[in-house]
């Protein structure tokens, strides 16, 4: 999350309502980036209170190139840690975030992006989900910590997109040696042919350009059909949001 220290006993106060944009001071300067350069935004993460019910999300929202809203992701997989690693830091999001029920996909200006926050990462049936619903593309925002961040950041990041044959790109804040947690930064571009690190840096602030090739896509999954050799009876996937009611 970018619109706060990495604290959570100050997610709440620097909660935004992000049900109108203009309410919320960290949306409009996205929307209006977006508007200006003509880019599409896929906006980090930042504490979202629900108008509603009051509760908590770790919200990421897509802006297009003509400044609109175009989707908003709450975090479906909460970070719960149970026992610590040695070394390791203890961290509960649920305690104070609510976890989001909805998939997110998003068709913009340069293809069909799925979305993902940090957690989210680890669970490949999000990934699978998202390749069936035709994303090209996974953007994950993400926090890992220092014992995380080394052994799974990017072994995860190359999973998702080998598993499912299409780009997948990580964000992650840059590391604040003075904070409370130590953020292992990296943020990363992968490919879909063997998982290719098209794009990373280090732990500092700087800016990651990568070129994207969709066409790649479509070469690789000719190359290697994963998807005609899934084995629909022996196992099946089911996109419950997607089932006829």
């Amino acid at each position: 999350m970018w619109n706060c220290p990495y604290s959570a006993d100050l997610f709440a106060e620097f909660a935004e309502n992000l049900n109108d944009i203009n309410s919320s001071p960290s949306s409009l300067m996205l929307s209006e980036v977006a508007y200006s350069l003509g880019v599409t935004i896929i906006g980090g993460s930042i504490p979202e209170r629900d108008a509603s019910s009051g509760r908590l999300y770790n919200t990421c929202c897509v802006f297009g190139s003509n400044g609109e809203l175009k989707a908003k992701h709450r975090k479906i997989h909460l970070f719960d840690m149970g026992k610590p690693l040695p070394g390791d830091v203890h961290f509960k999001e649920s305690d104070t975030f609510s976890a989001g029920e909805k998939p997110t996909v998003v068709e913009t200006d340069f293809g069909c992006i799925g979305i993902g926050i940090c957690h989210d990462l680890r669970f490949p049936e999000l990934a699978i989900l998202y390749r069936a619903r035709g994303a090209h593309l996974i953007c994950y925002p993400g926090a890992f910590n220092m014992s995380t961040g080394e052994a799974l950041w990017e072994l995860e990041q190359r999973t998702r997109a080998v598993d499912n044959q299409l780009y997948a790109a990580t964000c992650s804040p840059c590391r604040d040696s003075a904070g409370s947690y130590m953020i292992w930064g990296h943020s990363t571009v992968v490919g879909p042919q063997m998982g290719e690190i098209i794009g990373t840096t280090g732990h500092e602030e700087t800016v990651l350009i990568a070129e994207i090739d969709y066409a790649k896509i479509q070469l690789t999954r000719d190359s290697f059909s994963l998807e005609n050799q899934r084995r629909d009876n022996v196992y099946r996937f089911i996109d419950l949001h997607q089932e006829s009611p």
